[in-house]
């Protein structure tokens, strides 16, 4: 096939020489005239690539050393050198994979519905099971495994948070250019400054810091948790419109010649089911108050979602923003993952539709999340995206079509998957890595996926998700080889595992319990009482 550049079909020489161009674009002197050929024909581009090579060679760079350096340390935009888009990032918390219209709901989401509509809807889109772990991929294109992250979330009252030597994904787009900003949920650390959101790449924040707050008085346990650039500040209002509110006015106040990167994270519908009573009432046929709730919600998130379209087609930047929408993980299945919050007596409204079980689990269920991207012009509207793609994925993709570099990062388990999402070609993605946790993992490689949990007695799982995405059928018995090289591959990542933070915290309290003074009666006892 041939060559494209800048949209024009390009063949022979020239489609030799736009690959020379893509290794000249790791040379730091050869990219300025680089980014001047953008703007010509193919054919007088091709001129002045010729001729920035001739400089190269004349000053005696290596070509091939050049070639290497250039793939790790500055990757080509996978938009050659086109405008960058702006990037509107949603995440949706512990949404069900069926609770959107788009897939069968009765909860009304027309905002949503007509974004996957106009855009590729991505069927494989996978998270992480849990908030923290999904939310830190999602920001580094790399495992929670490699940095401690991967086991549950980062409870109200723990300390720690991601670490700082981890270079983020807002700090990438910064450095690319970007203006950068979080309006809503963090939860990557909140009991020091230095994990906060200003302190991590973002220009501009506001919102909650920690996993779950009240919508109406952003209280966790009785606590403030809403902050405006790193000052807590009380607000009155349901969260769900704050945060839409303040994503308007950030792009109503944006200067257009500057690329926009905006993390728009919801805390709904996250526990607790609240919403205000105008959207309650859309639901009166609906019995359950925990469902009726969860649903409201969900509708007043895709009414803000609506705002926020509105006012990028007011601001005439619509058709340059790229929007991505996902859910941190499966809808909450098990009460025990539902928040910190007295769940006892509620009972559990998320639906995830044909998959198996829900947030917290290593299921698909847990994992295969509701996603879809959206950019006019540049992918293909109505289209279905049925490929293995991961949250980590996001990093590299997003720093591509940036333009920016991601030389500062740790090795990333990321791939770019622009090609996947523009022009549907197949996922390089091969493997996905659900978890891998001291006591638990989750690892597929193609069509074969295996959970496997190790605190004895032992419980190996095996499915073919291509003939049973349900995961009703183990055939752990028939495949030992596969389950085999899977447990190989799961114990690969295992000796490459960051401790988790929450887990020593956690054990050395329990060191601390167990040398307390023993629990004896305060007073002496007639022993030779009758019981």
């Amino acid at each position: 096939m041939p060559a494209t550049f800048q949209g024009t079909a390009v063949s022979g020489t020239e489609a030799t020489i736009e690959e020379i161009r893509r290794i000249l674009c790791g040379h730091l002197e050869a990219k300025e005239l680089l980014r001047e050929a953008a703007s010509m024909s193919p054919r007088s581009a091709s001129l002045v690539i010729i001729a920035v090579l001739g400089v190269l060679l004349t000053a005696g760079t290596g070509l091939a050393a050049k070639s290497a350096e250039a793939q790790q340390a500055d990757p080509p935009t996978s938009l050659g050198t086109g405008k960058r888009p702006n990037i509107i990032y949603v995440v949706a918390d512990d949404l069900g994979w069926k609770d959107v219209g788009f897939h069968g709901s009765d909860i009304k989401t027309p905002n949503i519905d007509a974004l996957a509509a106009e855009g590729a809807r991505l069927e494989q889109f996978y998270a992480q099971p849990m908030c923290t772990p999904t939310r830190a991929a999602l920001m580094t294109g790399r495992y929670p495994l490699r940095y401690g992250l991967q086991t549950l979330v980062i409870p109200s009252g723990h300390s720690y948070g991601l670490p700082t030597d981890e270079w983020l994904l807002p700090q990438a787009l910064k450095e690319a250019g970007y203006q950068t900003a979080i309006i809503g949920k963090w939860h990557l650390g909140h009991a020091d400054p230095k994990y906060w959101p200003r302190q991590r790449g973002f220009d501009y924040q506001y919102g909650p810091l920690i996993g779950e707050i009240d919508y109406f008085t952003h209280e966790q346990h009785g606590v403030l948790d809403w902050y405006r650039n790193n000052k807590p500040f009380r607000e009155k209002g349901y969260s769900t419109t704050l945060i839409g509110n303040e994503a308007v006015t950030l792009i109503n106040q944006h200067d257009p010649a500057v690329p926009l990167y905006l993390y728009l994270t919801f805390n709904a519908p996250h526990t607790p089911y609240q919403a205000p009573q105008e959207y309650l009432d859309q639901y009166k046929s609906i019995a359950d108050p925990s469902r009726r709730a969860y649903a409201a919600s969900i509708t007043a998130m895709d009414d803000q979602i609506g705002r926020v379209v509105a006012a990028l087609d007011k601001k005439k930047i619509r058709d340059n923003t790229l929007i991505i929408f996902q859910s941190d993980n499966g809808g909450t299945r098990n009460a025990m993952f539902a928040g910190e919050g007295d769940m006892s007596k509620t009972k559990i409204p998320c639906d995830n539709g044909p998959y198996r079980d829900g947030k917290g689990s290593l299921y698909e269920g847990g994992t295969r999340v509701v996603a879809f991207v959206n950019w006019p012009g540049h992918i293909r509207a109505g289209s279905t995206v049925d490929e293995m793609i991961h949250v980590v994925d996001v990093y590299p993709t997003l720093v591509g079509l940036a333009g920016g570099s991601t030389a500062k990062s740790k090795p990333l388990d990321g791939m770019d998957v622009w090609p996947t999402l523009s022009e549907g070609r197949p996922s390089p993605r091969t493997e996905i890595v659900y978890n891998v946790e001291i006591f638990r993992a989750g690892i597929r490689q193609g069509d074969w996926k295996l959970i496997w949990r190790t605190p004895l007695p032992e419980g190996v799982e095996l499915y073919d998700l291509a003939r049973d995405p349900s995961e009703k059928n183990n055939l752990a018995a028939e495949h030992p080889d596969k389950v085999a090289a899977l447990q190989k591959r799961a114990n690969e990542l295992a000796a490459t595992m960051a401790k988790s933070p929450l887990l020593l915290t956690e054990f050395q309290a329990l060191r601390k319990r167990l040398a307390q003074p023993p629990a004896l009666p305060n007073q002496e006892l007639d022993l030779n009482e009758e019981p």
